[in-house]
C-alpha cells in the first residue's frame, strides 16, 4: 500500500500548520484542542513545511528549561531537519523509517509542496486492513471461493 491510499482515506484533510513565530504556550494549546499530537511549521501558511513541533519536543523543554519556553517562539525547539514521505511511499518503508528514526509524524511532501501528514497510527492502520484483505483472499481461495 502506497502512502497515497492513507492520505485518502483519512478522515480530515489538511494540515495543521503554525507560523514559526508563534509560541509554544499557543501551540500547546492547538495540540490540546486540535487533539493532535504535532503541528508542521511553516513560513508561508502552510505551502511548504520548515519545521515539525510536537507534544514529546514541548514536555522535553519544560523538564529542561522549565516553564519559561512556553512564552518562546516554535522556531525556537522545532525540528527543522525533516524527514519527509511522499504519496508513493510504501507503508512498510514509512514504517521503517518511524520506528529507526523514532518519531510518529512524518510530512508528505510533492514537488517540495506540503500535501498531507501521516502518523504511526495512519500506518499501523493501513497495516492491519492489507493484513485483513489478505486474510480474507487466502480463506476464500482455501474455501475455494
Amino acid at each position: 500500500m502506497l502512502v497515497q491510499a492513507i492520505l485518502k482515506s483519512k478522515a480530515t484533510g489538511g494540515v495543521v500548520t503554525v507560523a514559526p513565530s508563534r509560541t509554544v504556550s499557543e501551540v500547546a494549546g492547538i495540540l490540546a484542542e486540535k487533539r493532535i499530537g504535532t503541528v508542521v511549521v511553516s513560513e508561508d501558511g502552510g505551502k511548504t513545511a520548515s519545521g515539525i513541533l510536537s507534544e514529546r519536543d514541548i514536555v522535553r523543554e519544560l523538564a529542561a528549561s522549565g516553564s519559561g519556553c512556553l512564552s518562546k517562539p516554535v522556531s525556537a525547539y522545532m525540528t527543522r531537519e525533516l524527514v519527509t514521505a511522499t504519496q508513493q511511499d510504501t507503508v512498510q518503508d514509512i514504517m521503517s523509517r518511524m520506528t529507526e528514526g523514532r518519531f510518529r509524524h512524518m510530512p508528505v511532501v510533492e514537488d517540495g509542496n506540503l500535501v498531507g501528514i501521516v502518523t504511526l497510527g495512519d500506518v499501523v492502520k493501513a497495516q492491519l486492513s492489507e493484513l485483513a484483505m489478505e486474510k480474507d483472499a487466502l480463506e476464500g481461495m482455501i474455501m475455494g471461493h
